[in-house]
Order: structure tokens, then C-alpha cells, then sequence
């Protein structure tokens, strides 16, 4: 565990990405990060809206940040896994769901992608690969239906389908939870390999750092 504990209601100064990270004010990848301050501020903003949203909805705070530690796991991020971690099991109801979680993520992972592209020149690169069945007695069918999702999403993205919310709608999702599930595992994918690229930079040092920031993408 991190030695600061990371609340998005302590200190909302406190960047996410930043913490994880441990880029300190006026080092060379604070000053790097704030070069480009619309991504920096964006990815803070949608962190806080899908994980501390003010108003949760139909889509539960503790179930948000299930979802997210088990993504994160899944990636095998073991830093912003465990920070997940940590704010699921301060949540509400998150402390018995986290040990759940830690052993979902472990069954979970795997390679990937797996899937299939439309038939044509793409299709030498289909990869067939397993899915996720959560039927843990602790899990409630809404949050197993979304885990089973999280990993569908993270692993075959290829093989989505109109069908496969059919299966979210059957355990009582509407339309816009399942969007704002969508969403949530999109950004922790973007979010995680953000906090891994900066990672590289920080431990390569300042001037090969800087080096790579600058190559062309």
C-alpha cells in the first residue's frame, strides 16, 4: 500500500495520476505534465465523475470502484490496483467486496486481445480466447453482470455486440448505466496506461525521459 492514503474528498488539489505515480510539485514531470494541462485536468475531472460522482444513480459508488480495482487488476497495474483497492474497501459495504474482487482479478487475467475481426485481410490476426463467469455467492447479479462486461471489454474488444448488453439489461441495467459503465472502463484503460508510460519516464530519469517525450508517437 502507498504510504499516503489517496481520498478524492481530502484534497481535491491532489492529482490521481500524479499520486499514483509520485510526481512531486516542480519536478521535471510535474513541469511535463502541466505542459499539456487540458489532458492533465481532463483525466483528473473524469476520474472524479465516474468514481466520486456526486450523485451515483443507478450505478453505486462501491460498485463503481469494484469495477475499477478489477480492471486495474486485470491490466496488472499493481500500483492504481491497490489504490482502488483501498477506496473500495473504505466505501460503503466495500470492505467484505474487496476480497472478492482480489481473487476475480486473479481468475480473470489473461492475454489478449481475443476475438474476431469481419472476414477479410484482417482475419489472420482472430485470436480465440476465454471469457469471465462471475458467480461468486457475494457478488448481487447487477455487479457480476458488470465485471463479466469489464472483462468482455477489456480482453474481446473485437467481438462487441448488441447482444452482449442484452445480458446487462437481463440483471436490470438501463441503457444509461451501461453507458456510464462503458465509459468507466474506457477511461481506467486510457487512465492505466497513462500512469504506466509516466511511470517508464520517471524511472528512466530526466534527460532519457525528456528524450522519449519528445519522439513522435
Amino acid at each position: 500500500m502507498m504510504a499516503v492514503v489517496f481520498s478524492f474528498e481530502a484534497d481535491p488539489a491532489i492529482d490521481l495520476i500524479d499520486h499514483v505515480v509520485g510526481i512531486y510539485a516542480d519536478s521535471w514531470l510535474d513541469t511535463l505534465r502541466r505542459g499539456r494541462k487540458v489532458l492533465r485536468d481532463n483525466a483528473q475531472k473524469s476520474a472524479e465523475l465516474l468514481l466520486n460522482p456526486r450523485e451515483a444513480g443507478e450505478f453505486p459508488r462501491t460498485h463503481r470502484l469494484a469495477v475499477a480495482a478489477f480492471v486495474a487488476g486485470l491490466h496488472g497495474d499493481t500500483a492504481i490496483y491497490r489504490l482502488y483497492l483501498n477506496l473500495l474497501e473504505r466505501s460503503e459495504q466495500g470492505k467484505e467486496l474487496s476480497p472478492v474482487i482480489e481473487n476475480l482479478s486473479r481468475q480473470g487475467r489473461t492475454l489478449g486481445p481475443y476475438g474476431a475481426y469481419p472476414a477479410g485481410p484482417l482475419s489472420s490476426e482472430d485470436l480465440k480466447g476465454s471469457g469471465l463467469e462471475v458467480s461468486d455467492v457475494n457478488v448481487d447479479r447487477s455487479l457480476s453482470r458488470a465485471l463479466e462486461h469489464a472483462h468482455f471489454l477489456t480482453f474481446h474488444p473485437r467481438d462487441a455486440s448488441v447482444q452482449r448488453l442484452e445480458r446487462l439489461r437481463e440483471a436490470g441495467w438501463t441503457d444509461t448505466a451501461i453507458v456510464t459503465l462503458s465509459q468507466l472502463i474506457s477511461f481506467l484503460a486510457f487512465q492505466i496506461r497513462v500512469i504506466h508510460g509516466l511511470s517508464v519516464l520517471r524511472d528512466v530519469g530526466p534527460a532519457t525521459g525528456a528524450t522519449l517525450s519528445e519522439s513522435p508517437s
